[in-house]
């Protein structure tokens, strides 16, 4: 679960930005959405008014795997995305982009492909 103090920019995000369809929700408080490609859902949650949303402070980053990293990290630029990294090949052979949500929560895109399956000494 992904918690937002405002729960229409984060569908902006998830939905319209990155492709999540919504597959349930309870207005003003709360999404279920369903990845673009595959079976697996992530859940919005409205804070209450006020509270006060730390994702640094959390240490939680959210990852998706992105089939033409590249490419789908290119349209979401062009549609105002903004981004920490663009997509870098990285020591442990994936590729990787980094942005942030509405709310600051960390994301990486990433492709790794066969290389997920690989065991990888960094050193």
């Amino acid at each position: 679960m992904v918690y937002t103090t405002r729960l229409t920019g984060a569908l902006k995000f998830y939905r319209d930005a990155l492709g999540f369809e919504v597959v349930d929700s309870h207005a003003g408080a709360y999404a279920r959405l369903k990845s673009p490609a595959g079976t697996a859902t992530i859940a919005l949650h409205a804070v209450e008014p006020g509270q006060v949303i730390t994702p640094k402070a959390e240490g939680v980053r959210l990852y998706f795997e992105v089939k033409g990293l590249d490419a789908f990290c290119k349209a979401l630029a062009r549609k105002g995305v903004k981004f920490d990294q663009m997509p870098e090949d990285m020591p442990w052979g994936w590729r990787h982009a980094y942005l942030r949500d509405p709310d600051g929560h960390e994301i990486s895109l990433y492709w790794a492909g066969e290389a997920r399956f690989k065991k990888t000494m960094v050193q």
